[in-house]
């Protein structure tokens, strides 16, 4: 079986790629990876040992034709028969497009474009009250006056965030506005502001099989984190309750495929911070603990009868690493020119 997947930049802003690559590979040697990737300079393309073959994929941005057309030449040229999109920016051309993948043979296993929008920031609320849980308090804006008044009324310090990317702690009025012009410009509006909540930052991957059923769940405690928000280090729990809103999540909205539930846990109460609809980039830590969510959703596609366990011991610490590899510069200079090679 030939599997693709993007989000191969394993670098301090890690994609989930590699994590997912390392996860099938695991499950089954014999799976050949496809590394789709974005910048010939992203690590996947030279971690052999994780990536059979890499090609260079058209941004997003430059619409669903080249990226199908290249998905369609590596079907020919090389094999492919499942893709995995790990990155948002992707994601909603993959939802929108994805029978034709499936009438081209390519499988996926993907939400629905109405559960997508869910992960909006403005739909937040809404689904925190359908799972019984709490989402802080949230104005959206479009003007700096809107900004100003949402400010005063929700409080410094608090949130500026984007609908969907980019979050920034504002500490003063110009501090806001400066952020709403940052955030505005790369992803337009609507900009929200939200009040800063305090508890402890914890976070479950969850995978759904579009008919109400959970596919695994592991839930962990961020310990360090890049200046990025990304996780560092990271430690395995066992929360009755926050497994439950997992449950509870993909039951309500019959979620199809992966997720993560970002959210910050004060004794019993929860509060909803993002929906992420894809694998995070902490995926392989639930497989080293015996939750193989990758693995599971493969086999999932494929109508397969799959373990659809959560067992897994609470204390067991992630710990990432920097690490140097040597590679030929004839390889960098490969993708450049063909758009492809050999892992």
């Amino acid at each position: 079986m030939i599997v693709a997947v993007s989000g191969i930049n394993d670098t301090d802003n890690p994609g989930p790629g590699i994590g997912v690559a390392r996860s099938l590979k695991e499950a089954d040697p014999s799976i050949k990876t496809v590394g789709l990737s974005y910048d010939v300079q992203d690590p996947g393309n030279y971690m052999d040992f994780v990536i059979d073959k890499s090609y260079i994929l058209s941004f997003p941005t430059q619409g669903w034709e080249p990226i199908f057309n290249r998905l369609l030449y590596i079907k020919e040229s090389y094999g492919l028969d499942v893709v995995i999109p790990t990155l948002d920016a992707e994601l909603p051309q993959y939802i929108k497009y994805q029978n034709d993948l499936e009438e081209a043979g390519i499988k996926t296993f993907l939400p629905s474009l109405e559960q997508f929008e869910l992960r909006s920031k403005e739909n937040l609320q809404e689904v925190s009250k359908k799972i019984s849980i709490t989402y802080p308090e949230t104005k959206k804006v479009f003007t700096v006056d809107q900004l100003t008044k949402a400010v005063k009324e929700i409080g410094l310090p608090c949130i500026v965030k984007g609908n969907y990317y980019k979050a920034y702690k504002a500490k003063s009025l110009p501090e806001a506005v400066y952020y709403f012009t940052e955030i505005s410009n790369e992803w337009g509006f609507p900009i929200l502001v939200q009040e800063i909540v305090s508890g402890e930052e914890l976070n479950v991957i969850g995978a759904g099989d579009g008919k109400g059923g959970v596919l695994g769940l592991v839930a962990i405690k961020k310990m360090t984190t890049t200046n990025l928000g990304k996780i560092w280090n990271g430690v395995t729990i066992k929360h009755d309750k926050l497994l439950k809103t997992a449950e509870n999540f993909v039951k309500q909205y019959k979620w199809k495929g992966p997720f993560e539930l970002e959210c910050i846990v004060d004794g019993d109460e929860i509060i909803m911070i993002e929906i992420n609809p894809r694998f995070p980039a902490w995926v392989y830590f639930a497989t080293a603990v015996g939750v193989n969510l990758p693995k599971r959703v493969l086999e999932e596609m494929f109508d397969k009868s799959t373990d659809t366990n959560s067992d897994y011991k609470a204390g067991k610490m992630m710990v990432r690493y920097t690490y140097e590899m040597i590679t030929d510069i004839e390889k960098l200079s490969t993708l450049a020119t063909k758009g492809e090679s050999d892992g």
